[in-house]
């Protein structure tokens, strides 16, 4: 799943004519990084959120990619007016997602990254509910976010913390607070679904040293592109 359906406020005037996921780097799509990447490690089904400027999104890439992926949607601004925050988001598509799935924000810049067949399974095959990928911490984010065990196990609380970099493996468990599908349309953030999660021992980690970028804003964008 890509999630794809804030409004992109701080990278404004940028984004009030075009979502963010579609502003390009290099000559291509944020979004479409993460597309070439699932269908380069043989994940063909993906589910796009979207809720500002959706239509558009859908408009450009229909319902499958030149790589070969094949999209749905969750136009989760024409049913309810607005995007669901993270968690409301996921769980209104979960009955188009497997029980178990990767996850990535649109709008962060990690070329190298393989979500691989290999991580997939291990995850599938174990019990966690979550397995987050965690960044080094940047400018904009020095506290960081979660910890880091020697054990690989996400912490909730720790002395050192580093920046969850918005790539994940979930298992359909992590929801089971909301209504499957969401259909009230609750707006429920994630983060304290994982904290939660982590007090009771189910939330795996690894720290990913490679290239990543969250492309907030306009000056990170002129930066990547100059």
């Amino acid at each position: 799943m890509i999630l794809a359906a804030g409004r992109g406020e701080r990278m404004r005037p940028l984004t009030d004519t075009c979502p963010k996921p579609l502003l390009k780097v290099k000559g291509k799509p944020l979004v479409e990084y993460h597309l070439d990447a699932f269908a380069h490690c043989g994940f063909r089904d993906v589910v796009i959120n979207t809720a500002w400027l959706g239509e558009q999104i859908e408009d450009h890439y229909g319902h499958e990619t030149g790589e070969g992926a094949r999209i749905v949607y969750s136009h989760e601004g024409r049913d309810f007016g607005g995007a669901l925050e993270t968690a409301g988001g996921i769980a209104r598509a979960l009955p188009q997602l497997d029980e178990c799935f990767w996850l990535v924000a649109g709008d962060v810049y990690m070329p190298g990254f393989l979500f691989t067949r290999a991580a997939y399974d291990r995850f599938r095959a174990g019990k966690d509910v979550a397995h987050l990928v965690l960044v080094p911490n940047p400018p904009h984010n020095t506290k960081g976010d979660f910890g880091l065990d020697a054990h690989g196990r996400a912490l909730n609380q720790a002395d050192v913390r580093y920046t969850y970099s918005t790539v994940a493996l979930l298992r359909q468990a992590l929801f089971d607070s909301i209504p499957r599908g969401n259909p009230q349309g609750l707006k429920v953030p994630l983060a304290p679904l994982l904290r939660a999660a982590m007090d009771r021992g189910q939330v795996g980690a690894e720290l990913y040293q490679g290239t990543w970028i969250d492309v907030g804003t306009p000056e990170r964008l002129a930066q990547l592109n100059a």
